[in-house]
């Protein structure tokens, strides 16, 4: 058989074109965002650190007196799978990878500024790689002391392979295929992908390296990677659960439209007054900053023993209330009712703040025993929202964390726990907060406080 030349390239070109087919299907939808020669289709931005291709690796150098400088994609990606490997090789090259980043050219008098997620790449004894990070605007979002297992994937000196997905207003991480982060979250839906060199404290770490290769992406056909263990979800959206909070466990104490669930501490039904519901946020109503005398102090219909409790309250300037747990009721005292408290204050202009001993009376404390261990980059300001949680664990173990950080940790029960309220307010009570189990109450004191998206697990 005769083969014109025109018939010759068409078979040609449809075999070569067979084979990058196959290639495609192989790598199952995968795009390499490096091509393990150049620099093509990133540039550097915010800083003046350095990126080059070394041996098929980007290497990223630090240089004094540099801010964060990051290596960003020209594209931007909503819907995405990333995967990359990342080595960092001294403890001063913090690192990080943007996620839908977004970048401010006029920001810092034109010098740029980097903001939105970033996937933690962390090699101090702090060990958060693989937390979420809001870059340069909210601060911590996933901090790895709400999945202390994790801390151990990240290996220092080698190369950790990170997955990262980003999908609706879901973002999950892994580092070394170990679970870590799971963030729901809608503030960005599409941004850049970034690579991070961290700014340096001391001159003498300029010259540090921060590696990165086999960057590749999925944005077609995702199919997102279950996870296997049972980790905690930060879940910023309005008083909902994902199908995997709800599949370990976890309900909603407020549905956000009503009080179901709930009545006043010592009465039969809700106050019909002072406390309201408005667009999904429960609130108390400021009257005379006295306790528990106005609308009244609420409690849970339900009672529980060992449970893993979120929530988030927001403080208006001054304001005084609090979450307890383990109330049962029977104290008969005037006031607000009796049980174990994670104190919630604005520290700054409450006076409550500077009594009972060594601050065991600040926000998130064990209200007047245990003070609470906090950074202040840790607490948001007055007029935003602050997470509070409380686990409760079956051989009553007890830890507060504030906005993702564990700042009390005590053993109901124990001489350590004893010894406490014998020198405390509480001291009258016989057997005090080692009821076997109670409500939770949130406190009405006469300030205006809103509270958002309680959710409760039973622990067994």
């Amino acid at each position: 058989m005769k083969y014109t030349r025109n018939l010759i390239a068409v078979i040609i070109t449809s075999l070569v074109f067979a084979g990058c087919t196959s290639a495609q299907k192989a790598e199952d939808g995968w795009t390499n965002l490096f091509n393990g020669k150049d620099l093509s289709g990133w540039k550097p931005v915010a800083g003046t650190a350095t990126f080059e291709v070394v041996d098929g690796v980007i290497q990223g150098t630090s240089v004094a007196g540099s801010p964060n400088t990051f290596l960003i994609t020209e594209e931007t990606y909503g819907d995405f799978i990333l995967e990359l490997d990342l080595k960092i090789e001294h403890l001063s090259s913090n690192s990080g990878v943007m996620a839908r980043g977004q970048f401010d050219p006029a920001a810092r008098d034109g010098k740029g500024l980097v903001f939105g997620y970033q996937i933690e790449a962390d090699p101090s004894d702090r060990a958060w790689s693989g937390g979420v990070y809001d870059e340069a605007r909210r601060g911590w979002l996933y901090p790895l002391d709400l999945n202390p297992a994790a801390k151990t994937a990240f290996k220092m000196g080698e190369f950790n392979h990170y997955r990262i997905e980003a999908i609706g207003n879901e973002i999950k991480t892994w580092v070394n295929g170990q679970e870590v982060a799971y963030v729901v979250d809608d503030m960005d839906k599409t941004g850049f992908i970034g690579l991070q060199v961290h700014g340096i404290r001391d001159a003498k770490d300029a010259g540090r390296k921060t590696s990165f290769k086999n960057v590749k992406i999925q944005t077609e056909n995702l199919e997102p990677k279950a996870f296997n263990t049972d980790i905690f979800v930060v879940n910023n959206s309005l008083n909902s659960l994902t199908a995997y909070e709800k599949n370990n466990g976890w309900k909603l104490l407020f549905n956000g439209q009503n009080s179901d669930g709930w009545k006043g501490a010592y009465k039969e039904n809700f106050p019909e007054s002072g406390w309201s519901i408005n667009d999904g946020i429960l609130t108390i109503a400021a009257t005379d900053g006295s306790e528990s005398t106005n609308a009244g102090d609420i409690v849970t219909t339900e009672q529980f023993s060992a449970f893993d409790l979120a929530f988030e309250f927001r403080l208006t300037e001054g304001a005084n209330s609090g979450v307890k747990y383990f109330v049962t009721l029977s104290e008969g005292n005037k006031g607000s009712a009796i049980g174990l408290e994670f104190q919630v204050l604005d520290d700054a202009n409450h006076p409550d703040a500077k009594m009972g001993r060594d601050g065991n009376r600040t926000m998130a404390s064990l209200y007047d025993l245990i003070k609470a261990n906090k950074q202040g980059r840790f607490i948001k300001p007055v007029g935003e929202w602050n997470k509070g949680r409380v686990v409760v664990t079956p051989d009553n173990n007890v830890a507060h964390y504030l906005n993702g950080v564990k700042v009390v940790e005590y053993e109901r029960g124990s001489k350590e726990f004893r010894d406490l309220v014998a020198i405390s307010k509480y001291a009258k009570w016989d057997n005090f907060g080692e009821a076997k189990e109670g409500h939770i109450l949130l406190q009405d004191h006469g300030d205006e406080v809103s509270f958002k998206n309680i959710k409760i697990k039973s622990l067994k």
